[in-house]
């Protein structure tokens, strides 16, 4: 992996006791490792909330009536799309 991005945090108090607890008790070798599972952790949060939203707008979709759609051909959409608009 050559695009790597350092990160410096600098922590103290309850949060510093709280990391190196998480570290010593051996559920991570060091605090790199931790905070990358916290990130890949809150990465996968997005991702299930965005796919939660997306399954509410498909479920909103489906339940319009058909005569409520508009057909349109592959130009009609192309025309749209080079326009920029969704109607």
């Amino acid at each position: 992996m050559s695009d790597i991005m350092n990160l410096n945090v600098r922590i103290s108090g309850s949060l510093r006791d709280f990391v190196t607890e998480t570290v010593t008790d051996g559920d991570y070798e060091n605090v790199s490792e931790y905070v990358r599972a916290l990130i890949r952790r809150d990465k996968e949060r997005a991702e299930r909330e965005a796919m939660e939203a997306m399954k509410v707008r498909l479920q909103d979709a489906f339940a319009v009536a058909d005569s409520e759609y508009e057909h349109l051909s592959a130009d009609d959409l192309r025309r749209r799309a080079l326009a920029g608009t969704n109607r």
